[in-house]
């Protein structure tokens, strides 16, 4: 009879231990990573959570540190809140279970482009996806096609070199007497075409995307095409900038190389029509060689 009332007492006390997907983080550690020494605190079992929980598994890799150089997911129950982001998921987990996940973030509004992951298989900005939108265990890993410095951060200076290629800054012809300056007016009709162009937040998803970029490492990509777009469509800029701007996109590794997949216009998280931007400059490359003789 003794026995038989202490049967319900055994699972609580046993649960977490023995059962490895309530572990959380544990669960993926093998035997090397546990003799490293250096393992981060467990989550916590799902059971021990209140309410409604979110199950998420993030990529972890640490170069620097023994034991864990070798790439693996970590499992983390969260508690659920209406209106919860994969970013506020992912802080959840950093914040109370293991302070060495790593990732940036910063605005948390969609506007610096810090938090671009790979979510369910697909680029994402963390802060912006809701968690009620996926499906569960959620998967976040770091952008494909770039190296991973530590487990959801990249290494961006390739991207950044692109983007600088284009030279993506307003020129003037010629640098007018300061005395003379006065405002540089653009028509409404000319700002609303290149509007969309101008929402780029570098977060580099729509290059991730790109199977192009990925095979090619000297593709200026969409992000950077798309920001040349922005002033070489802008009517302030004269037509000896405006057809400096075409030569370097018209180039092998330029605007050419697309192959309108669309891939990068489906991921992008300011729903700029990147995809459309390149045709058309392809399009004024062609105008612009061509001679009636």
């Amino acid at each position: 009879m003794s026995t038989q009332q202490q049967q319900p007492e055994e699972p609580q006390s046993q649960e977490a231990p023995e059962d490895p997907e309530m572990r959380g983080a544990e669960s993926p550690v093998d035997e090397k990573e546990k003799q490293g020494g250096d393992i981060d605190q467990q989550t916590t079992p799902e059971d021990e959570l209140e309410g409604e929980t979110v199950h998420i598994k993030v990529f972890r890799y640490d170069p620097e540190v023994e034991g864990k150089q070798e790439p693996r997911f970590d499992d983390f129950h969260v508690p659920f809140e209406k209106g919860m982001t994969v970013l506020d998921a992912v802080m959840y987990a950093r914040d109370t279970y293991d302070s060495s996940l790593t990732f940036r973030h910063s605005c948390r509004q969609a506007v610096c482009g810090s938090d671009a992951f790979f979510v369910n298989g697909k680029q994402r900005l963390g802060c912006k996806t809701q968690i009620a939108d996926l499906e569960q265990p959620i998967r976040i890993e770091p952008l494909p096609h770039q190296e991973v410095v530590k487990d959801l951060v990249v290494d961006m200076d390739h991207f950044y070199d692109q983007m600088h290629t284009v030279e993506p800054y307003f020129q003037d012809e010629e640098t007018p007497n300061p005395a003379d300056l006065e405002e540089q007016r653009q028509s409404p009709e000319n700002r609303e075409k290149i509007k969309m162009s101008s929402r780029c937040i570098w977060c580099g998803a729509c290059m991730s995307s790109c199977n192009i970029a990925a095979g090619d490492n000297d593709y200026l990509g969409p992000a950077a095409i798309n920001k040349a777009y922005k002033f070489a469509m802008d009517d302030r800029e004269g037509e000896e900038i405006k057809e400096h701007r075409l030569r370097i996109l018209e180039q092998e590794h330029g605007v050419w190389r697309c192959q309108t997949q669309f891939s990068c216009t489906e991921v992008c998280p300011k729903d700029i029509p990147l995809t459309e931007h390149i045709q058309e400059l392809k399009r004024e490359a062609v105008k612009k060689n061509l001679k009636f003789w």
